[in-house]
């Protein structure tokens, strides 16, 4: 027996045996990811009691795509696709209110098409070993967010002096309160298992990206946060919380404003993620746009400055892990090119992974992963992974520094 052909017999072997394990998809090798329910020690993430670092994406569009079934094969090959790169954490969107293909489509009215797009969201997501952060809701117009809950109280008679009263008035807290109660109780009608037990879903956002400019202190914000985490709670006390943040820095600490992009938003890294009930903190950049007068050096200076400030805070006040969770490179910056954006994401993907050789941060996911033939969603940002494999590569290379941390 020849040395080649024994190679060829063993490297056989080897792939039949892990594809039984369902650990190979193509060439590449993917990561299996244990069924319990992401938890956390200290500054560090855990399931059943072992380490948990992970390389992860945004796909907010995925419930909304899938409540036509005719369109669900792009949620599968987004899947499919971003478990060969070993991404092993999915960001995506829980709500949509009002307008067209709503879930919510009035206070407490649900659309169960759309509905059964979030279950299978999650069925496949159970399928390829991914993880879920779910997000409850949107600071923005997009999808509905806060500015629809503040409509809908105003259309009710309700006296509403701006958007931001969807922190204080009592009306349209009891409406997002209903809407964290019916998206928690849902029983997935593929898998029969009710959202709040299902290890599938990483953790609970209270709202994207939270920003309240009648009161750039935080206090409001915080005020908020403190009742709506208290509430998801009360319901689900199996799931990680968090509060959707950006990372912006507010009163509390005067010195960490100069960390800020020149301006406040109305939250407090601080204060809104010492509440006891945020279990971790986020944070998201987007240099390119908050800094759009600066060159790609500066952008990436800030950028580093941002993150390691927000991991330092994050071990050493919070005492909770972080997780950047938003970060990307838009086409339509001037002068892109994907061997840029490429090299973008290399230099902040070498950032997270010696921070999280420290401790103290899981890991990052890029904004935005899609599907073929979703030219209507672009934004810029969208990244095809079986159309752009030198990206691809990029990606998948972070996931095996990630996973190899969990055996270190």
């Amino acid at each position: 027996m020849s040395s080649v052909w024994r190679s060829s017999v063993l490297v056989l072997v080897l792939v039949l045996v892990l594809a039984d394990h369902n650990v190979v998809y193509g060439a590449r090798q993917l990561q299996v990811v244990p069924s319990g329910f992401v938890q956390t020690r200290g500054t560090d993430f855990m399931i059943n009691g072992s380490p948990f670092f992970f390389n992860g994406f945004n796909s907010y569009w995925m419930m909304t795509v899938a409540s036509q079934p005719s369109q669900r094969y792009k949620i599968s090959n987004v899947f499919r696709e971003a478990a060969a790169a070993g991404l092993t954490v999915c960001r995506t969107w829980a709500f949509s209110d009002g307008g067209d293909q709503a879930l919510q489509m009035s206070p407490g009215v649900y659309n169960e098409a759309v509905f059964q797009g979030l279950d299978f969201v999650i069925s496949e997501a159970r399928k390829y070993g991914v993880k879920l952060i779910l997000s409850l809701s949107n600071n923005y117009q997009d999808y509905g967010g806060k500015p629809q809950y503040v409509k809908w109280a105003r259309s009710a008679g309700v006296p509403i002096s701006g958007d931001d009263d969807f922190y204080t008035n009592a009306v349209v807290k009891g409406y997002y309160k209903n809407h964290v109660k019916r998206v928690l109780t849902r029983i997935n009608t593929l898998t029969r298992i009710a959202y709040k037990d299902d290890s599938t879903i990483m953790a609970w956002e209270l709202m994207n990206e939270p920003r309240c400019q009648a009161d750039y202190s935080g206090k409001t914000v915080n005020g908020w946060v403190q009742e709506m985490a208290s509430y998801v709670k009360s319901i689900d006390n199996k799931h990680l919380v968090e509060v959707g943040m950006e990372g912006f820095y507010g009163d509390s600490i005067q010195d960490r404003k100069q960390y800020n992009p020149g301006y406040q938003v109305g939250t407090d890294f601080i204060t809104n993620n010492q509440i006891k009930e945020i279990d971790f903190t986020t944070i998201h950049a987007y240099p390119d746009v908050w800094l759009s007068g600066q060159n790609d050096n500066s952008q990436m200076a800030f950028l580093q400055r941002w993150l390691t400030s927000h991991w330092e805070d994050s071990r050493t006040i919070l005492k909770k892990p972080l997780v950047f969770a938003e970060f990307g490179k838009s086409k339509k910056d001037p002068g892109y090119s994907e061997s840029g954006r490429d090299n973008f994401l290399n230099t902040l993907y070498s950032n997270i992974y010696n921070l999280a050789r420290n401790g103290g941060i899981g890991g990052g996911l890029v904004w935005q992963i899609m599907a073929q033939g979703m030219e209507s969603y672009y934004d810029g940002y969208e990244i095809v992974l079986s159309q752009n494999p030198a990206t691809a590569d990029v990606i998948s290379q972070q996931s095996k520094k990630m996973i190899a941390l969990e055996h270190t």
